[in-house]
């Protein structure tokens, strides 16, 4: 079996998932890349469900390699990602917070320092149908310089240099997400300036994080 520690990792995260309250039902999906596979969550599988052999094995064409379950509808953007950026892993997630920004605000400000380890404030990417090429391309280009982009009426998708990595940017996205939700409710929040997110991202990277220069 092509991929089996990914795929076990795959299907570890994709419970983690749930639990993390990070996506519904079936919706969201996650991949990790070898070389010029990617292993990737199939369509419309209940997360309870998945085995490793569930998980299907794609080339950076979005071709079958394997047979098995469909792979995710949203194959066009993993790919995207894979091909436009340095990424090892992606984590596409229709959580609560994110997604209700999504369709009221073109960008997540820097309310807290932390959105420093997603390369500073979140761009929404234009709205386009799911699974298809447009919003593949939307996505990439909202993710310039960033290690994440919201959806427009959709979601997020967050990658990195491991699944690991991928998935805490989802978490921490999100948790930003709920926090200037929150404080929208109790007035107008502060937003840090700039100078102040590059001097976190230089804190963060002597850290180990790995922080993409801003754009």
């Amino acid at each position: 079996m092509l991929l089996h520690d990914e795929r076990v990792q795959l299907v570890e995260y994709c419970r983690r998932m749930q639990a993390d309250e990070l996506t519904v039902g079936t919706s969201g999906n996650l991949s990790v890349r070898s070389g010029d596979h990617i292993a990737i969550t199939p369509s419309g599988a209940a997360y309870e469900d998945l085995t490793p052999e569930s998980i299907c094995v794609i080339d950076l064409d979005g071709n079958r390699v394997e047979d098995g379950l469909d792979p995710s509808s949203e194959v066009p953007m993993h790919t995207s990602v894979y091909r436009q950026t340095d990424a090892r892993a992606v984590v596409h997630t229709h959580p609560l917070y994110a997604s209700t920004l999504s369709a009221v605000v073109d960008e997540l400000p820097a309310v807290h320092y932390m959105v420093a380890l997603l390369g500073g404030p979140v761009r929404v990417a234009p709205y386009a149908t799911f699974g298809s090429p447009e919003l593949a391309d939307n996505s990439v280009k909202a993710m310039e310089g960033r290690f994440g982009a919201i959806l427009q009426n959709h979601g997020a998708t967050t990658y990195g240099e491991t699944l690991a990595k991928a998935y805490t940017r989802s978490i921490y996205l999100e948790w930003v997400c709920r926090m200037y939700y929150q404080a929208r409710l109790l007035g107008e929040p502060n937003i840090l300036p700039a100078d102040e997110i590059a001097r976190v991202a230089d804190k963060l990277n002597s850290y180990g994080q790995t922080v993409p220069a801003r754009s």
